[in-house]
């Protein structure tokens, strides 16, 4: 007998082919590799990545908004149109707060669906990303559609119906493949430059547009409060002019990848607050006065609903600017359109990974690129549905479900905030929300309290005033709980409880060579069972290099009754054990067969003793090799080798593991949690033993 521990490094098929196992590279070694990896891509990601991708995200978003939503809106709050987006600026900057607090704390991906997994649960967390996925797919079709609707400056038959909607599809499958390939440094400084000239442009509309334009009779002579705007329509003008504040979400996914300082984070909502302010105020104030309203109708909302900045610089003066002017903002437009498509993509395709690895949607789905790690199964499925809910052409129509799911995450985000202030007060908050006071012991962020409530109420009275976004909206959300419930139900997964997927089990890699065809894997409900499991299957998944070998290979998932000398053997034992049991095997299976060509047999044992009923049980199954949990995990440091004093493994498990190494007569693989010092070496410390 001899134990050894093996650092990680990469396998030669040289090494592969030495049957004692020497040089043989091990999975959870490999994956520990990967892990460091993981952590050194990560550090160097965000060196590398900070203020240009943060900047195109959040702005191009904002830039775009008014390209398509400035229509819709004006063709609901005629002259009110202005009192709108500066109503929808006071909110944005209620939001952007809350997002700022919410993703300082919990660097992961994915916005309001992660405060949400922190305060409350991960249903909740579910619903909030539900709801954010129905936004990212709607703007990716509102977009590509928009974006037609510029071009058609250029050539007007692109904007006929087929050849529009023939047009969309292509921007939307320019996007799909861009997303696919990756959004690096450089592109994310291009449409950084490209959303700086669009911004730039707006300005000289605004300035030159109120100088020619601006008369405060025509502003407010057409206003009729409950006529000329109605109230319903006011109300719903209110909701679609959040349209750009899904860029907070796409912003908030980045967060842990992209260094960004207090002072940073407290300038990018002040920025974007201005920009808010200035741009959409201004806009609107010029739109309504070039194109007033008469009559109870505006042009903005019917003649040039689908594409308004034409519309407004359309009526420059003199007669040449106003050319000069058309077939600018045309391009800028459109270009500032597909943009702001792709960083809707990116922020989808972030999100829904993150649903993957969260198992709240199918792991399948957010399979990875085998060599652009990007979630390729996903992209290319919200292609397709924003593809389809382009085909019906009508603005009005996406814009009113978008603003379904925009005001249900936003409330769920400025909830969860308010919430983490009680759950986790004493937790680090690069960025607080201020204008706090104390109730019951703790610091309620006034801000937040006000966007929830403001956000609520906007909801429920968009289910009131528009028909589409009450039945599409509810629909969309009841069939994601109703899906939701049976996948967990199915895997024999908490609804409530957050369970993660291996982001290894998400790579699409080539096939290699199996380690090993069965293996006994022994559980003892414990939670390094999972680890185990995962372990387990890195070593067994894979293809045979023999074309000839085509069975797959088997992990021997065993629960372990140890029955004390008090009872019979066969006694009845208790329902709650049992139910243990059940749902440690079920997991168990789940867990084992995402990896490729792994089958998992579940089976329980009664035994008076644990070691010698795994040591039986292997050589009665004839496994090449036992995954087995160390019991005394907190002595092994995570990443150091097991040997321990004189080399010797045994002083640093338990009984169990020491019997099983010493009468095994195959493979023993032996696993522990990294230290709880702060010390991690990927998911387990390592070492093999055998024969």
């Amino acid at each position: 007998m001899r134990s050894t521990s093996e650092g990680p490094r990469v396998s030669s098929p040289r090494d592969r082919g030495d049957g004692a196992g020497r040089g043989r590279l091990r999975a959870a070694d490999a994956e520990r590799a990967a892990h460091e990896l993981s952590a050194r891509s990560i550090s160097t990601l965000r060196r590398s990545v900070g203020s240009p991708i943060l900047f195109a995200v959040v702005y191009t978003s904002l830039a775009s908004a008014v390209y398509f939503s400035l229509g819709v809106i004006a063709g609901r709050a005629l002259g009110l149109t202005p009192l709108v987006f500066v109503i929808a600026a006071g909110l944005f900057t209620l939001t952007a707060m809350t997002y700022a607090e919410g993703a300082s704390m919990h660097q992961e991906r994915s916005g309001s669906t992660v405060f949400a997994r922190y305060a409350f649960n991960e249903l909740v967390s579910f619903i909030a990303g539900w709801a954010i996925l129905l936004d990212y797919i709607i703007l990716i079709a509102v977009t590509a559609f928009s974006a037609t609707q510029y071009v058609r400056v250029f050539w007007s038959p692109l904007g006929h119906r087929g050849e529009a909607l023939g047009l969309a599809l292509v921007f939307i499958a320019v996007v799909v493949l861009g997303n696919i390939r990756g959004l690096g440094g450089r592109r994310a400084r291009r449409i950084g430059l490209l959303v700086i000239a669009d911004l730039a442009v707006q300005c000289f509309v605004v300035v030159l547009g109120l100088v020619l334009f601006f008369d405060p009779g025509t502003l407010v002579n057409p206003i009729h409060l409950g006529s000329a705007p109605r109230w319903s329509d006011l109300i719903f003008a209110l909701t679609v002019a959040v349209v750009a504040f899904t860029s907070l979400e796409s912003a908030a996914g980045l967060a842990g990848e992209v260094r960004v300082s207090r002072g940073a984070l407290k300038r990018l909502i002040g920025s974007g607050t201005v920009t808010v302010f200035v741009l959409y105020a201004g806009i609107a104030l010029v739109a309504v006065t070039a194109l007033p309203v008469h009559g109870g109708h505006s042009e903005l909302g019917t003649r040039y609903m689908n594409a308004p900045m034409v519309g407004i610089v359309a009526h420059l003066r003199p007669h040449d600017l106003a050319e000069v002017m058309r077939y600018t903002v045309a391009a800028l437009g459109t270009l500032t359109l597909v943009a702001a498509a792709n960083s809707a993509m990116l922020g989808l395709s972030r999100l829904a990974y993150a649903l993957s690895t969260n198992r709240q949607i199918p792991s399948g789905l957010g399979r990875l690129h085998p060599q652009r790690s990007t979630p390729y199964v996903l992209i290319i499925v919200a292609g397709a549905m924003s593809a389809a809910l382009v085909v019906p052409e009508d603005l009005d129509f996406l814009v009113g479900i978008y603003a379904f799911g925009a005001m249900l995450a936003f409330t769920i985000a400025h909830l969860s905030v308010c919430r983490l202030r009680y759950r986790e007060p004493d937790r680090d908050r690069p960025y607080r929300v201020p204008l706090s006071v104390q109730v019951r012991g703790g610091a309620l962020p006034l801000p937040a309290v006000f966007g929830m409530l403001a956000s609520a109420a906007a909801w429920v009275a968009l289910l009131v005033v528009h028909e589409p976004a009450r039945y599409v909206g509810l629909g969309w959300m009841t069939v994601g709980v109703v899906l939701y419930v049976i996948y967990r139900r199915a895997d024999e997964t908490s609804l409530l409880r957050r369970v993660t997927v291996s982001p290894e089990v998400l790579r699409a890699e080539p096939p290699r060579e199996r380690d090993y065809g069965s293996i006994l894997v022994p559980l003892f409900g414990t939670e390094l069972d999972e680890d185990i499991v995962h372990t387990a299957a890195l070593l067994a998944s894979g293809e045979p290099t023999d074309e000839a070998a085509i069975d797959r290979a088997t992990i021997e998932a065993v629960w372990l009754f140890v029955i004390p000398m008090s009872l019979p053997l066969d006694a009845r034992l208790p329902e709650a054990q049992l139910k243990a049991a059940r749902q440690a095997l079920a997991r168990a299976k789940a867990v084992g067969e995402e990896y490729a060509g792994v089958e998992v047999a579940t089976a329980t044992v009664r035994t008076r003793r644990a070691g010698y009923a795994i040591v039986d049980e292997a050589k009665r199954r004839g496994v090449e090799a036992i995954v087995l949990g160390a019991e005394e995990p907190s002595l092994i440091r995570g990443g150091a080798r097991l040997g321990g004093r004189g080399g010797r493994l045994e002083n640093y498990v338990g009984d169990v593991t020491k019997y099983v190494i010493s009468k095994a007569t195959c493979r023993v693989i032996v696993t522990a949690p990294p230290a709880r010092d702060g010390v991690t070496s990927g998911r387990a410390s390592l070492a093999t033993a055998g024969r």
